[in-house]
């Protein structure tokens, strides 16, 4: 059972850690040199469904946790 729930707990983490790093940055940073930041920037929808899946993500990586904290003790 807590070998099934640290499998999870590390499949949650990764796909946090790559849910994170697929916003869009919400400054212009390097991207802003020449105005290429407009080109690349994404549809509001899509943002908004990246933002669901990173909540989602974060839930079952905290709701993770917490049972195998309680399970250690």
């Amino acid at each position: 059972m807590r070998g099934i729930l640290l499998i999870l707990q590390f499949v949650s983490a990764i796909a946090l850690i790559i849910s994170v790093l697929l916003h869009a940055a919400k400054g212009e940073g390097l991207g802003g040199i020449g105005g290429a930041a407009k080109i690349f920037g994404t549809p509001k929808g899509m943002e908004k469904g990246l933002d669901r899946i990173t909540w989602g993500c974060a839930i079952a990586f905290l709701s993770l946790s917490i049972i195998l904290a309680i399970l250690k003790t």
